[in-house]
């Protein structure tokens, strides 16, 4: 305790003398990929007229993993950004530390409180206390697929893992990719918690992935998981490894291949290429998991940096990304839904409305459960630790028995 305590005294005199330049944000954040990157041009444009300047602080990489080590770079280094874009876990680590800073007071005369789901909240507060504004909530069990190909396969959404599977067969034999797919480790565990999710149902879920149960994570559903998992790899094609999650998009919107499992955020791939959910892709929960919904949900914390016109900054920030208006006309283009529930869906397309409904019934009914790949599960170490199986098992460097002996195995180790 005293040594974290010391270190978060450490980083709070590093964070203290950073400087940034007046009425300026620097921003770190992993929204690099084209989809994404034109979602943060509306922030930029929202801030620019107020005066406030942008400085980008970009790093590529899917999930923020890229990210939180740069950050911790830069705050070693007594050069912390102002704002960072941020996921579950590594928000509580952070505040942790108590180095962020305090949005309580705009909160309450902004009434956070009553508009951000309560499953956000627990991410957005430190000790009761605002620290991070939400702009959006996104889920990660989607399939995305290319309508031409859906239609030449049946035009029937598949309800189950094996009608899935009957379905990538019908793509392989058109002669295409039947699942593009990109081998990272943050890639394979989101495919990985799908597949959890769609055998085991999310009591199942709960108990593996959010309680990290022992007998769950060695026992036979479990099995029975990663012997989907090699069933699903055998739909890869043979350079998949490495491959970018919208590299992967990209040859379903260009027909190269005939489905992506991945987050909503791949939406706004489809959407900067010019097409339309329901007339050049098919947007549908991943098979088995209908009614329930992983969410993990980006945030942006404000570090501390004291008063003056750079706090102003921040907080002028903050209210923008809250603002209604901004949370519709932002998730729109980057394909997730609104961290506030007061926003209507007018200008959402189809997934987008089926995306807020889904979230708004998973909420109700108790289907809604953070997403382990996306740090809405579990701790990073314990995180790290499922990834490092499931990749291995992916890339047959284990076995199935092998696997499902190391998994509970090595999140014992983490914990």
């Amino acid at each position: 305790m005293l040594k974290k305590l010391a270190a978060g005294v450490a980083l709070m005199a590093l964070v203290a003398g950073s400087a940034h330049a007046a009425e300026e944000v620097e921003v770190l954040h992993w929204w690099t990929a084209g989809g994404e990157a034109a979602a943060l041009n509306v922030l930029k444009d929202n801030l620019a007229g107020q005066g406030v300047g942008w400085k980008d602080m970009p790093v590529a990489g899917g999930s923020g993993v890229q990210a939180m080590t740069a950050l911790r770079a830069r705050v070693t280094a007594g050069d912390a950004p102002t704002a960072v874009q941020m996921l579950g876990f590594d928000i509580k680590d952070w505040s942790a530390m108590g180095v962020l800073g305090d949005l309580n007071e705009l909160a309450q005369k902004e009434n956070w409180d009553m508009v951000v789901p309560a499953a956000l909240q627990e991410f957005s507060k430190h000790d009761g206390k605002w620290i991070a504004a939400p702009v959006n909530v996104h889920s990660t069990n989607w399939l995305w697929i290319n309508k031409a190909a859906f239609d030449k396969a049946g035009g029937k959404a598949p309800e189950t893992f094996d009608d899935l599977l009957k379905m990538l067969d019908a793509f392989k034999a058109q002669g295409i990719v039947p699942l593009a797919h990109g081998g990272q480790p943050w890639q394979d565990g989101t495919l990985w918690e799908a597949v959890v999710l769609s055998l085991g149902g999310m009591e199942f879920y709960q108990k593996a992935v959010i309680e990290a149960d022992p007998a769950a994570l060695g026992g036979d559903k479990m099995k029975e998981v990663f012997e989907a998992m090699s069933k699903l790899r055998a739909y890869f094609d043979p350079n998949f490894s490495g491959r970018d999650w919208n590299l992967s998009s990209a040859m379903v919107i260009e027909g190269k291949a005939g489905a992506q499992q991945m987050g909503d955020w791949a939406k706004g791939e489809f959407l900067r290429a010019g097409q339309k959910p329901g007339t050049d892709f098919v947007c549908i929960r991943f098979p088995g998991t209908q009614g329930s919904v992983l969410f993990n949900s980006d945030q942006f914390v404000m570090f501390d940096i004291g008063e003056g016109e750079e706090r102003s900054a921040q907080l002028k920030m903050a209210a923008a990304v809250m603002d209604p208006a901004f949370q519709s006309s932002f998730n729109v283009v980057k394909g997730s839904v609104p961290a506030r529930v007061d926003v209507a869906d007018t200008a959402f397309d189809d997934c987008g409305k089926k995306g807020m409904q889904d979230l708004a019934d998973a909420s109700k009914t108790g289907n809604l459960a953070g997403s382990l790949a996306h740090g809405h599960a579990q701790p990073s170490a314990v995180k790290s630790a499922i990834f490092d199986v499931v990749t291995q098992h992916l890339n047959g460097q284990i076995t199935t028995d092998e696997a499902v002996k190391r998994l509970p195995e090595a999140v014992a180790a983490a914990q």
